[in-house]
C-alpha cells in the first residue's frame, strides 16, 4: 500500500474495521444450529458449524479473493493502541461460554437424537477449535487480563498446556525437526497428529518444570501453569456435569477433541516442510517470513483475527492481529485456512497442491526442507498450483 503524503495517512481508516466483528458469528454456530433445525425440522443442521467453517467460508474465501495490503507504517502505533480491536476478541468469551452452556442443556434434554447430538458436539467443537485462535491471539499479549482470557478461553478443550508450549516451545524451535508443532514435508497429517500432540504436552511439561526449577518452587504445585490450566478444564466439566447430569460429559469430550484436532490442524499446515538452517555456531537462523506459510484470504482472515498472516506473526510476536503484514517473501497458500484444512484430511492431495510449491519456494533445493524422514520426492504427477 502506498500513500502520498501525510494527510493520506492521517485520514487512514482501517476499511475492515467493523468487518472484525464478523468473527463474532463462530461462538454463536450452535445457536444458529438450534434455529436451523427448529425452522427446518432437520436434525442435520445440528452438524452446521461444519458446513459453515468447511463448505460455506471457502466457497465466501474464493468470492471475494485475497488482500495484500497492509496499513502504512505511520498509523501502526495509534491502530496497535485502539482498544476497540481488543473487544473484538475480549467478547468471544462471554459468546463462548454461553454456548457451550446451552449446548449442554440441549445434551441433557430428551429431544435430540443421536444425529442431533453429535451434530451439536461436532458444531460446539468448532467453536472451541476457533477459541484457541482467539487464546493464541490474547496469550501473546503482555496485559495480565488477556493472559488470563486466553487461559480461560482454552479450558473447553483441556488444551491449556498450549499456553505454555507454543509461547515458549514453538515460537523458539518452530520450523526445525525439533518443534512437534511444525509438520515435515512427506508427513501426512494422520501421522503428525498423534506426533503433535504428545510431543506438545511433552514439550510443555518439560518446559513448565524448568521455569519452577529456576524459581525454586515445586513443580507438582499451585504455580504450574499446565496443571492449573488442566484443573480448569476439570473444573468446568465437573460443573457443567452436575448442573446438568453426568450424561453430557461424553459430548464435552467430544467437542474438545473436535476442537484441539482442528487447532492441529492448522499447526501441520502453517510450517508445512519449512526449515530454519543451523548456523555455524549451532544455533538456528533468525525466524523470518519465509518459515511460515502465509494466506490473504479476506474471510478466513476475518473469522480468524488474521491469523493467515502468520509470517509475520512468527517473526513479530506481540504484534496485535489488526496490524499483521503480507510480505512477498513469504510462501503463500493457495487458498485459505478454511479450505486447507480439509485438504490436509486426505494426504495424497495434499501433497500433490502443497508439495511442489514447497519445492518451488526453496528453489527445487529440497535439502532446504524439513522433510520427514520417510519422504523423498513430490508424488508422480503433481503440478505446480494444482
Amino acid at each position: 500500500m502506498t500513500h502520498d503524503g501525510a494527510g493520506d495517512v492521517q485520514q487512514w481508516r482501517d476499511p475492515k474495521r467493523h468487518l472484525w466483528l464478523l468473527a463474532l458469528a463462530v461462538p454463536t454456530l450452535p445457536f444458529q444450529a438450534g434455529g436451523l433445525a427448529a425452522v427446518t425440522g432437520a436434525d442435520a443442521m445440528w452438524w452446521w458449524g461444519p458446513v459453515f467453517a468447511f463448505v460455506l467460508l471457502p466457497l465466501l474465501d474464493q468470492a471475494t479473493g485475497s488482500d495484500g495490503e497492509n496499513p502504512p507504517e505511520a498509523v501502526m502505533k495509534r491502530l496497535e493502541a485502539d482498544r476497540y480491536y481488543r473487544w473484538c476478541t475480549y467478547l468471544y468469551l462471554p459468546l463462548q461460554f454461553g454456548a457451550l452452556i446451552w449446548a449442554c442443556e440441549q445434551w441433557s434434554s430428551d429431544d435430540l437424537s443421536v444425529v442431533a447430538a453429535l451434530g451439536l458436539a461436532a458444531t460446539t467443537g468448532v467453536v472451541a477449535g476457533v477459541a484457541i485462535n482467539t487464546a493464541h491471539e490474547l496469550g501473546h499479549k503482555r496485559e495480565r487480563l488477556e493472559r488470563q482470557l486466553s487461559r480461560l478461553a482454552l479450558a473447553q478443550t483441556g488444551y491449556g498446556h498450549f499456553y505454555v508450549e507454543h509461547n515458549h516451545g514453538h515460537h523458539v524451535r518452530v520450523a526445525t525437526a525439533e518443534d512437534p508443532a511444525s509438520s515435515r514435508m512427506g508427513e501426512s497429517f494422520w501421522r503428525f497428529l498423534p506426533r503433535t500432540v504428545v510431543g506438545s504436552v511433552r514439550s510443555a511439561w518439560r518446559l513448565e518444570s524448568r521455569r519452577l526449577q529456576r524459581r525454586g518452587r515445586r513443580t507438582w504445585g499451585r504455580h504450574n501453569d499446565v496443571l492449573t490450566a488442566w484443573a480448569l478444564t476439570v473444573a468446568l466439566f465437573a460443573g457443567l456435569s452436575a448442573a446438568f447430569g453426568p450424561g453430557v460429559l461424553p459430548y464435552l469430550l467430544l467437542q474438545a477433541v473436535v476442537g484441539f484436532c482442528l487447532l492441529e490442524t492448522v499447526n501441520y499446515l502453517e510450517h508445512y516442510g519449512l526449515l530454519r538452517r543451523r548456523r555455524p555456531d549451532g544455533r538456528y537462523e533468525r525466524v523470518a517470513p519465509r518459515h511460515s506459510w502465509n494466506s490473504n484470504h479476506v474471510v478466513s482472515n476475518l473469522f480468524l483475527f488474521q491469523l493467515q498472516r502468520h509470517s509475520d506473526h512468527h517473526a513479530n510476536p506481540l504484534r496485535r492481529y489488526q496490524t499483521l503484514r503480507h510480505f512477498d517473501e513469504a510462501p503463500q497458500l493457495p487458498s485459505g485456512y478454511a479450505s486447507m484444512i480439509v485438504v490436509a484430511w486426505f494426504p495424497p492431495l495434499w501433497r500433490r497442491i502443497m508439495d511442489p510449491r514447497l519445492k518451488a519456494h526453496l528453489g527445487g533445493d529440497l535439502t532446504k526442507a524439513n522433510v520427514h524422514p520417510s519422504a523423498t520426492t513430490p508424488p508422480a504427477g503433481a503440478v505446480e498450483g494444482a
